[in-house]
């Protein structure tokens, strides 16, 4: 509650007493809710106390607050919550749909990790002694190109993981995915700037390529990965391409050696650069981890880019970026703008978490689980499903691809499936300006046993009958 004019012809106690009224009716005051005392609003309104007593004894008097000692003044007990008292007129809100919304994970949805076995204690202590023995360093403007310890940390994980040698300088920690690419976008491209896409590709990537104001040319994707022949054919003098070459989102495909090669002799002779998404290239159980096209690239022409979240959890909003040396300047001059920064005290401890083993600890443990609850939802919805479905199994990924057959169409599944609470998604929908291939993109991460993944085949089978959805 702010200080405003006063309105002409109203006493100021009585606008006070409308202003709590008002917020009670309309529920942003909850029964039982503490309201501030006397002397704090008068201080905080600039007005004197008693005139906010006056208010308070008339709210008091109609029923509306309670008066309790020392405990307080709180919202009556006795008052209905606002949904059901007499519904006041005002203008309908439309209902918003965001893809990310706060909301509790749905069953079978993508881009999680196992929720259950995230160490909470081992990182709830590890938070608790980063706050202990934080100092003044703690509360200042934090380092734009992201908190030192966690980028030598990073630098360090990838030389040996991934076999990209960068050094520290060259790392930038970023708030998420989309952060990193707003950092890209804003130092290397402007709108117009033509951009390879993967055809099917990540939805969330080509929507923010798309409002940035890029110009996407969807080059297919076959079993080799992006077909970098057909990219050259339809946009020679592209400016960037977006790639996940570790394991193709959605189709789960590796770019093979001679694709990566051909994709990277492209971009040396085009002066172009390649964002190189590795989203969880962690998680391979089959073969050993293949490299990352970041190693091979031998004129620095690939920003690679990952992120924690698939990795520890999305909430973290902690994502990394390597860039090539000559442009170091450049983007931490538009990070220094941006202020693009991720809180401090959870950049520290997933410093920490990794310095003192506990990755990669959590990375053994994940890839093993992963396999198993793979396994266990594969034979639940073979099960389930049989013929309606093919399933694409790959080395790797956080997810499995069901093509459809007899004539399902992917996007109506999808519908019918959010309506019984699940959260898949149509691969129709991950191409561009074509119809494409039909499938459910689902994952499996959060199956925790074999009970749970024969209880959610079961009722995503539901979704292939649509008459028997609840209307």
């Amino acid at each position: 509650m702010t200080h405003q004019r006063s309105k002409p012809g109203i006493p100021v106690y009585r606008q006070v007493y409308l202003r709590f009224r008002q917020s009670i009716e309309d529920g942003r005051l909850l029964p039982g809710e503490r309201v501030p005392s006397v002397r704090a609003l008068a201080a905080e309104l600039n007005l004197a106390r008693g005139t906010v007593e006056s208010a308070y004894q008339l709210l008091i008097g109609e029923g509306f607050l309670q008066a309790r000692g020392s405990a307080g003044t709180v919202v009556s007990h006795q008052l209905k919550p606002a949904s059901q008292s007499s519904p006041v007129e005002r203008p309908q809100l439309h209902s918003i749909c965001v893809m990310h919304s706060g909301a509790e994970p749905s069953p079978l949805q993508l881009g999680l990790p196992a929720m259950d076995v995230f160490p909470r204690k081992l990182w709830n202590r590890l938070v608790g002694k980063e706050i202990r023995e934080s100092g003044l360093n703690s509360l200042v403007y934090p380092d734009t190109r992201g908190y030192l310890p966690l980028r030598m940390a990073v630098a360090s994980y990838l030389a040996i993981s991934r076999g990209v040698n960068c050094a520290t300088e060259q790392v930038f920690i970023c708030a998420g995915y989309g952060a990193t690419l707003d950092l890209i976008f804003r130092s290397l491209l402007k709108k117009g700037d033509q951009c390879w896409f993967e055809n099917p590709g990540y939805i969330m990537a080509r929507q923010f390529l798309k409002e940035a104001g890029v110009q996407l040319i969807p080059v297919p994707v076959d079993a080799d990965g992006l077909n970098v022949g057909a990219g050259i054919r339809i946009a020679p003098n592209a400016r960037i391409a977006v790639v996940t070459p570790s394991h193709q989102s959605p189709l789960g495909i590796s770019l093979s050696l001679h694709r990566r090669e051909a994709l990277i002799e492209w971009a040396n002779r085009q002066r172009s650069w390649i964002i190189e998404d590795d989203y969880d290239s962690e998680y391979r159980y089959q073969g050993h981890p293949l490299a990352a096209l970041k190693s091979i690239d031998t004129q620095d022409r690939v920003l690679y880019t990952g992120t924690f979240s698939k990795v520890l959890a999305p909430g973290l909003r902690i994502s990394y970026l390597v860039v090539p040396r000559k442009l170091v300047s450049r983007f931490t001059n538009m990070a220094d703008i941006m202020q693009n920064h991720c809180p401090q005290l959870l950049q520290a401890t997933v410093a920490t978490f990794i310095r003192d083993g506990h990755f990669a600890r959590h990375l053994r443990k994940m890839r093993s689980l992963y396999a198993h609850r793979r396994s266990l939802l594969i034979d639940a919805l073979r099960s389930e499903l049989g013929e309606n479905i093919q399933i694409d199994i790959k080395e790797g990924g956080m997810h499995l691809l069901l093509r459809l057959r007899n004539g399902f169409q992917d996007k109506q599944i999808a519908l019918n499936a959010k309506k019984l609470g699940f959260s898949v998604l149509a691969l129709s929908a991950a191409y561009l300006n074509i119809k494409g291939e039909q499938g459910l993109l689902v994952g499996f991460t959060n199956v925790s046993s074999e009970k749970l993944a024969a209880e959610w085949a079961k009722s995503l089978a539901i979704a292939f009958v649509p008459y028997h959805l609840p209307r």
